[in-house]
């Protein structure tokens, strides 16, 4: 397969391991864009966007990069937090009256942008629910009691963490997650991104596919991916109702152009994120919140609200090898976007070849 795209110079490395991935078949399609002082110095984009291998890979071939997702998630969140409709540290159970039962009534928006609030998964009863029956799985997480005390331990949530947004959201501001980002987040920060995409991008977005045929029992978040069924079933991921519904832990779509150059600008004193939520919510967004070891990343971590920070990076990514990040030591954001579901390796030699390290995420 050949590689489209440029590379300025000072850059040839990283268009090197981007065309090893390709010629070994550990890459069938991806895109990959780093941007550096206010421009795109590398967009590099290889393979099909459909399983067919009928549609080449393109610099706007959106594509699901799952929990990378969750980062606007919080966004959403923090928007509504600075139009006042509702507060960081006050109870859910203040807006959500049915959410405050069974060890919940002391859990706040913090505890669950900085997945504290002890619904890392859905619960045992959800089982039977659709993927797609937003109303039910929010009430499943309303009536069910957290695995912890929340505030008292660490775990992503992985599945969970976009419905117990919208639920907040609908009740606080009465609105919904949905369309808080697309009518106010999107347009504000300029992003090629979508909870839903819109029927005039669908011919843009890439399938997904397994690296290995039982990728989906590899992994080690496999135990908080299961309930309800689909998040990982292919054939439900790459159906047009998956993509023009909102299930925000993990199903925004995306350009990887448009992902880096949003965590080109993600720390920018005049960049929109700042304008968007304000200095003192900008700072909270960026500030580290906790370090503990994450249950369901099976490691220590240090979570700002919504994004994994260390002393070298500020980064998000999400099961399948998708990954973003900004450069803390080297001023540069990368995004490495793929289809092909498979570990972080390939994401990572992408940073090596950066001076970037994606495995160290412990302590800032």
């Amino acid at each position: 397969m050949s590689i489209e795209g440029f590379t300025e110079p000072g850059y040839d490395e990283v268009r090197q391991v981007f065309q090893r991935l390709v010629d070994s078949g550990r890459e069938t399609g991806a895109g990959l864009s780093v941007w550096r002082e206010g421009r795109e110095v590398v967009r590099l984009n290889a393979g099909w966007a459909d399983t067919g291998r009928s549609r080449p890979w393109r610099g706007d071939t959106l594509v699901m990069p799952y929990s990378l997702s969750k980062a606007f998630v919080t966004l959403a969140a923090l928007s509504a937090v600075r139009q006042g409709a509702l507060a960081l540290d006050e109870p859910i159970a203040k807006y959500w009256r049915e959410y405050g039962g069974r060890g919940k009534e002391g859990t706040t928006l913090r505890h669950v942008l900085t997945h504290q609030a002890g619904q890392p998964r859905f619960p045992a009863e959800a089982a039977g629910l659709d993927l797609l029956d937003d109303a039910a799985l929010r009430d499943s997480l309303a009536r069910a009691a957290p695995e912890y005390v929340p505030g008292t331990s660490l775990g992503e949530h992985a599945l969970t963490y976009g419905h117990l947004v919208d639920g907040i959201l609908r009740a606080a501001a009465g609105t919904t997650l949905g369309a808080l980002f697309n009518d106010v987040v999107r347009p504000a920060l300029d992003l090629d991104a979508w909870f839903g995409v819109p029927d005039s991008a669908l011919d843009r977005v890439a399938d997904l596919e397994y690296a290995h045929h039982d990728w989906p029992q590899q992994l080690h978040a496999a135990p908080w991916l299961g309930i309800p069924a689909g998040a990982l079933d292919t054939e439900r991921t790459n159906s047009q109702v998956w993509r023009q519904s909102v299930f925000g832990a993990v199903n925004m779509h995306t350009t990887a152009t448009a992902m880096a150059e949003f965590f080109s600008r993600l720390t920018s004193e005049d960049g929109p994120v700042r304008q968007l939520l304000g200095p003192q919510l900008h700072t909270e967004l960026l500030t580290s919140q906790v370090t503990d070891h994450d249950e369901v990343f099976g490691t220590r971590i240090t979570w700002t609200l919504g994004f994994v920070r260390d002393k070298g990076k500020i980064a998000k990514g999400g099961i399948g090898g998708s990954a973003a990040w900004w450069s803390l030591r080297h001023h540069h954001a990368c995004a490495y976007l793929t289809r092909r579901l498979d570990d972080h390796s390939r994401a990572a030699e992408i940073a090596a070849a950066l001076g970037d390290d994606l495995t160290v995420v412990g302590e800032d």
